[in-house]
């Protein structure tokens, strides 16, 4: 294990994590995450981040269908964000996602997304149809780390996202030669 990870563990005690949960068409998804600094009653974020998809974080409460956020376990992705949080002072960030859809493995995804499944729910913030949903969630003018990987089964859902949020500078590494593709980092 990483030094980096060892010191994630000990960062989870210090952040709150929630999330809202659903599930529609016998599928499991998550609109958003959000990680706050316990103790903080800062009620925006002030980092944003957008990855590929939920991964393995889960609802404490084992309910997958709630109408409000609930309490969430991280995984080892969003302990990678507490780290950048905690490095850059950050009290409040909030990830959204290419895709809702909750799976650890990322090959589900790229099958998802070319399946005819996809087309029966708008699984995705950044679909036109789900507009409002993404101006109440997103927050302008805060930084925004982009970081979710360079499939190119991704590149219709990440050319949404870029196209929808006209960030000038997105935080992240992206790819030589690419417009839509940042790499997602991870060390353990």
């Amino acid at each position: 294990m990483c030094v980096t990870c060892n010191r994630g563990i000990k960062l989870s005690a210090e952040f709150e994590v929630t999330g809202l949960f659903y599930k529609t068409n016998g599928y499991k998804f998550r609109k958003y995450l959000d990680i706050k600094r316990a103790g903080n009653s800062q009620s925006k974020p002030d980092l944003m981040v957008v990855m590929m998809n939920p991964g393995s974080s889960s609802p404490l409460d084992g309910n997958g269908n709630n109408l409000t956020p609930s309490a969430a376990e991280p995984d080892n992705t969003q302990q990678q964000i507490m780290k950048v949080m905690d490095t850059a002072s950050f009290n409040f960030s909030r990830i959204l996602n290419l895709s809702d859809l909750r799976t650890p493995d990322s090959s589900t995804i790229y099958k998802f997304v070319k399946s005819d499944e996809s087309k029966l729910v708008e699984y995705s913030i950044f679909s036109t149809k789900r507009k409002s949903e993404l101006s109440l969630l997103f927050i302008q003018n805060v930084p925004v780390i982009f970081g979710w990987g360079v499939n190119p089964a991704l590149i219709p859902l990440a050319k949404k996202a870029v196209e929808s949020l006209v960030i000038n500078s997105p935080l992240g590494i992206k790819k030589i030669n690419t417009k839509y593709s940042y790499y997602k980092q991870s060390c353990c």
